[in-house]
């Protein structure tokens, strides 16, 4: 079963987290817009409060769509988008709200957007190596603010992903190439990047241009909704 909590009154609005992390990472947004939108925080599979899932990208996002609200905004950051993504060609949904995110976040030939894969394996190598250290490192290059990071840090601590999740969130994350999926969607989408983002190469905002989508570049690194600037 996964975990979820409801807050807030007005339409609603499904947050879906990114890898590692768990779905408190929202607070300080929730506690922004709570009086606009009804949000639920959902914690993925394996990560936070959340029972384990068999399988990969479809599997995990059947389970998120048996307890989404009809109809609502759905928000991923980072492999959260890549699910919000996927959940989009699968149910029917008003808005999908990208944030650090891409249809495909590997590089190869016919994509240029993407980060290595012999550099992200890595990446998630040593933040695995000790992930509660690797992932409080993470955000204090993502924020400044004191208050932010105690909490940040308190829930890493407090909720960690297992093993299991980790491992098949790397191959989500390696694997999965949304972009034709992505191309054919017709609801709206919006996208805010970071341009400091070092694994979502801001340029890619270009690609987005093209293919006729709303996005806004932050002054920030790879958690844009933690960013002052950031709006809904």
């Amino acid at each position: 079963m996964l975990y979820s909590s409801t807050t807030g009154t007005g339409p609603d609005l499904v947050l879906l987290h990114g890898w590692g992390f768990n779905g408190d990472l929202f607070d300080d947004l929730i506690d922004r817009y709570k009086n606009q939108y009804r949000i639920t925080k959902i914690d993925l599979p394996g990560h936070g409060r959340s029972d384990d899932v068999t399988g990969g990208l479809d599997e995990w996002c059947d389970e998120i769509i048996k307890i989404l609200p009809d109809n609502p905004t759905l928000l991923g950051w980072s492999l959260g988008g890549l699910l919000a993504i996927n959940i989009a060609t699968k149910i029917k949904i008003s808005k999908l709200v990208l944030i650090a995110s891409t249809p495909n976040f590997v590089q190869n030939s016919n994509w240029k957007y993407g980060i290595n894969a012999d550099n992200f394996q890595q990446f998630s190598d040593a933040l695995q190596l000790n992930l509660s250290k690797g992932l409080k490192r993470f955000v204090s290059l993502q924020t400044q603010d004191k208050t932010q990071l105690k909490t940040l840090n308190q829930s890493i601590d407090k909720f960690p992903a297992s093993t299991k999740a980790l491992n098949q969130g790397l191959e989500i994350l390696l694997a999965t190439d949304l972009l034709d999926e992505f191309k054919q969607l017709k609801i709206p989408i919006e996208v805010t990047l970071g341009n400091h983002d070092t694994l979502i190469p801001y340029r890619i905002s270009n690609w987005y241009d093209k293919v006729k989508i709303k996005t806004q570049v932050l002054n920030t690194g790879h958690l844009p909704f933690l960013h002052k600037d950031f709006t809904l």
